[in-house]
């Protein structure tokens, strides 16, 4: 009877122990909440870095490395802008996800106060949802009232040479965040608006990445800058000077940079060049150490890395110096995304608009997105299910003379027209970017038929018509407020 007992009792205790050891096995783990690391420059081409033209001679391996961890972005734009400082109207864009028109009245610089959307912005979002937000950036020529939603704001306009006047500091800044973060055991995830004042002018670069790519600040307006063999060459697409006004009496960008100016020689242009690549070197150098700093606590593999551009830059391309065009080079922007779940060494068409990040943010955090919010999000091109998601874009310059500068694109093919000047500048230029991707001009005298401005073409009439109506319905559908000289509805 002992025995049967003792059987029994055996059979109970192996019985208890299984079930038990199941129902742990069966609790499912706490799912830890992602964090997100969003890097900001200001005024990058995405042509300046190798991942997208292997031809450049920028170093930057921090951003290399993103893009072959991560999935790059081929079609990635700005919607464009309606006053000078581009990066005002761009910036509000990232915050709020809103369209160009539809954008609070700070971002033509009439106020920059705490409005309405402000508070459907992207720290306010991410504040209510639970996370810690932090930002660094620039101050001005951006969107304070959202700015100011952040918990933590170290805000400082950084374009020296120096650790404490350059990039450094901003990095310095996000790494004090992180330190503190891991002195107070803190346990929410982070949202960082991790942003840099370069490699926006002037672009003086540390004095050892001015001498790696032969560049020097020039100052001397009755000089040239020294001609120097590290200098990047000059661009594909680069021009002694535009082949029309592009529509912006005094525009600062064009004609009052320091060390630039007016200039576009190869000298001033190469020089130029050089210091936009050592600021941008010491960029990825300070993302570096981020990185570095978040794979040492252990939080890398479990955050969402953003590298992307407020806009594209000129320097030289097409005779152009600054950010007021619509140029391929200027539209566009580098964009990179790397993260939990995202593709290895993938790149996208992806056809996405800097509005459509918060949206984007919102989805693969989990969190509700605003009803106020326009864009898209691209979290389908991320996970493989699109390739893009939206076939047209359409692109805006309007501040110098009204109307300005339009554009659109529908595959290959991209409209641009100029309506500038009070009439005396009316242009249209028609490109196939497959056959003609640096939007050649008659100016740089290419041999091959499409390697040109496509407009006057007769052979192209019908595509021409085609593309015009296209970027009429754009800017009907974006309550564009102007229209152009040979538009009528």
């Amino acid at each position: 009877m002992k025995e049967i007992c003792k059987l029994v009792l055996s059979v109970l205790t192996i019985t208890i122990f299984f079930t038990s050891c199941k129902k742990k096995e069966s609790q499912p783990k706490e799912v830890k909440r992602p964090n997100f690391l969003f890097v900001l420059v200001d005024d990058q081409s995405p042509f300046d870095l190798k991942t997208y033209d292997s031809n450049s001679i920028l170093e930057t391996p921090n951003i290399s490395k993103l893009a072959q961890e991560g999935t790059v972005f081929d079609e990635a734009r700005h919607m464009g802008s309606m006053n000078g400082a581009v990066c005002t109207p761009s910036r509000h864009m990232i915050m709020t996800g809103r369209t160009l028109w539809h954008l609070p009245p700070s971002a033509m610089n009439k106020d920059n106060g705490i409005d309405s959307l402000a508070n459907q912005s992207i720290g306010a979002i991410f504040n209510r949802a639970g996370y810690k937000t932090m930002r660094t950036c620039k101050n001005g020529n951006s969107y304070k009232g959202a700015n100011t939603q952040f918990t933590v704001v170290k805000d400082a306009t950084k374009r020296g040479g120096t650790e404490e006047s350059g990039s450094a500091w901003h990095g310095k800044q996000v790494l004090d965040y992180l330190g503190d973060r891991e002195v107070n055991q803190e346990k929410d995830p982070f949202f960082i608006y991790f942003g840099f004042s370069h490699p926006h002018d002037t672009r003086d670069g540390t004095p050892e990445l001015l001498e790696k790519y032969g560049a020097v600040n020039h100052k001397d307006t009755l000089s040239l800058p020294p001609a120097n063999d590290k200098q990047p060459s000059l661009q594909d697409n680069y021009l002694l000077a535009h082949p029309f006004h592009h529509g912006h009496p005094k525009l600062r960008d064009e004609e009052r940079v320091s060390g630039v100016w007016k200039n576009r020689d190869e000298q001033t242009v190469r020089n130029e060049l050089g210091r936009e690549y050592a600021c941008s070197e010491n960029i990825d150098i300070q993302l570096g150490k981020v990185l570095d700093k978040l794979e040492a606590m252990g939080e890398l593999d479990n955050t969402y890395i953003i590298y992307t551009s407020d806009h594209g830059m000129s320097i030289g391309r097409h005779g152009l110096m600054g950010k007021q065009n619509l140029y391929e080079h200027t539209w566009r922007v580098p964009f990179i995304v790397k993260g939990p779940g995202i593709d290895a060494g993938k790149r996208v068409k992806g056809n996405i608009y800097l509005l459509d990040v918060l949206p984007t943010l919102c989805d693969l955090a989990g969190i509700n997105t605003p009803e106020t919010v326009e864009g898209k999000s691209f979290a389908p091109v991320l996970k493989g299910e699109k390739d893009v998601v939206r076939d047209v874009m359409y692109g805006v310059y309007a501040g110098g003379t009204k109307p300005g500068m339009r554009t659109v694109k529908k595959g290959d093919w991209k409209l641009i027209k100029y309506d500038v000047m009070d009439g005396a500048v009316r242009e249209t230029q028609l490109f196939n970017l497959a056959e003609n991707p640096n939007e050649y001009l008659p100016e740089h005298d290419k041999s091959g038929e499409m390697e040109t401005d496509l407009a006057e073409n007769p052979k192209y009439a019908d595509k021409l018509a085609e593309m015009e109506a296209l970027l009429l319905e754009q800017m009907v559908a974006n309550d564009d407020p102007y229209r152009l000289w040979n538009q009528t509805e």
